[in-house]
């Protein structure tokens, strides 16, 4: 059984048209607890990565834990100061002129993937009128991400300085350094990288004032080693009196999120497996599951890894469950399942929040999924709408 499922809790009874999108508020405000129990515990600060998580409906529950927020874009920036408040972090590979102009109005810290963007636009930020403080990503040439396209240290990546790119240049100006180089991944390897980042750069450190570890951190994830984190944040803090960050994004929700589907058909495929067609869809409202790719956990489901090896479990029943587009690689995976499916049945993906709401589209013109609260610690669950989706979302979005 999925390991997110939550006792006489059930997210697919309630009375709203699937596809929706559920975010437990109750699951939430623990990750939240536990986030300001490292900031606590390491004096480090933690701030909300919005490209993982943006849907500031919910907000509420995060900014009395966190630092602030981390935005990508001049829309995530505005979001985050407009909705979120507190500290406001921008990081990009690079910016525009009219960009960097319109950032100098709201953002706290701007960081650059260059020596060359820096120098470009520091005068623009002098001119602002604001104390803004300037960030240099930085690339200490290591990662253990296995996957190459989250790993942001290949020799073909865009992010960040070299070593060699910093020989010579004065740091007069910059406040930080930044570095993301870790995803869903725990404090042994922060704690290796870190000794990568130090021999390159520690020579650096008397003449900035703060440092930011990135993202990737999974601090909320099962068996995730909080107490070994906390003393790598003190003892890096004690011994270069820099102040640190840390800008997850997928961790501040994890196992907080569900995407609730109906079962539309069942069709018999030449292999003696059973098609599943629900009205959700991989490509279309959660990417990761094509490009990651994994495959997601249904509640009260096994997944099956390997499609034409996996023995069928006794008493179980065996479906691959595939997407409502016409792509024909919308395929979200293959499940056993307890009872036999029929048209109707809800099935109900879990850790649904993270880059799924913000990355999802409307391809083949396929309806949104709503966005819907809960809150698992009230009696009846406190199920409210946020918002839903029509003909005019998908109309107004392409001309």
């Amino acid at each position: 059984m999925s390991t997110f499922a939550l006792p006489d809790f059930d997210y697919a009874l309630f009375d709203v048209p699937t596809p929706y999108y559920v975010i437990d508020r109750a699951r939430l405000r623990r990750n939240m607890q536990l986030l300001k129990k490292v900031q606590d515990s390491s004096g480090a600060k933690i701030l909300l990565a919005l490209k993982a998580f943006s849907s500031w409906g919910f907000f509420d529950e995060m900014i009395p834990y966190l630092a602030g927020t981390t935005a990508s874009s001049i829309h995530e920036a505005r979001l985050g100061k407009e909705e979120f408040g507190k500290e406001l972090h921008i990081y990009s590979t690079a910016y525009s002129k009219s960009e960097i102009k319109y950032l100098t109005t709201l953002a706290d810290t701007i960081v650059f993937n260059s020596v060359n963007q820096w120098k470009t636009f520091q005068p623009l930020l002098n001119k602002s009128g604001r104390e803004i403080e300037v960030g240099l990503r930085i690339n200490p040439e290591y990662s253990e991400v296995q996957i190459e396209m989250y790993n942001p240290c290949t020799s073909r990546s865009r992010f960040g300085i070299r070593e060699d790119g910093l020989y010579g240049v004065s740091l007069d100006g910059v406040d930080g350094f930044h570095f993301h180089t870790i995803c869903q991944q725990g404090p042994d390897v922060l704690e290796r990288t870190l000794l990568h980042v130090e021999q390159r750069f520690d020579r650096y450190f008397p003449m900035i004032k703060w440092i930011n570890f990135g993202g990737g951190h999974h601090i909320t994830r099962l068996g995730y080693d909080i107490d070994q984190l906390c003393e790598l944040l003190t003892d890096f803090h004690e011994r270069t009196g820099l102040q640190i960050y840390l800008e997850p994004g997928e961790t501040h929700v994890l196992y907080s999120g569900f995407l609730v589907t109906s079962v539309l058909d069942i069709i018999a495929n030449p292999n003696n497996l059973s098609v599943v067609i629900v009205d959700t869809s991989g490509t279309a409202h959660m990417p990761d599951v094509l490009e990651m790719p994994y495959t997601p956990e249904i509640l009260n489901a096994r997944r099956v890894v390997e499609l034409a090896d996996a023995p069928l479990e006794s008493g179980r029943y065996k479906y691959i469950v595939g997407g409502k587009t016409c792509l024909s690689g919308d395929i979200i995976g293959e499940y056993q399942f307890r009872k036999p499916l029929i048209v109707g049945d809800r099935l109900v993906f879990s850790d649904m929040a993270q880059y799924t709401i913000c990355k999802n589209t409307m391809f083949n013109g396929l309806q949104l999924p709503a966005i819907v609260s809960c809150d698992s610690d009230v009696p009846g669950g406190d199920v409210k709408v946020l918002r839903q989706f029509g003909y005019e979302d998908f109309k107004e979005r392409l001309s």
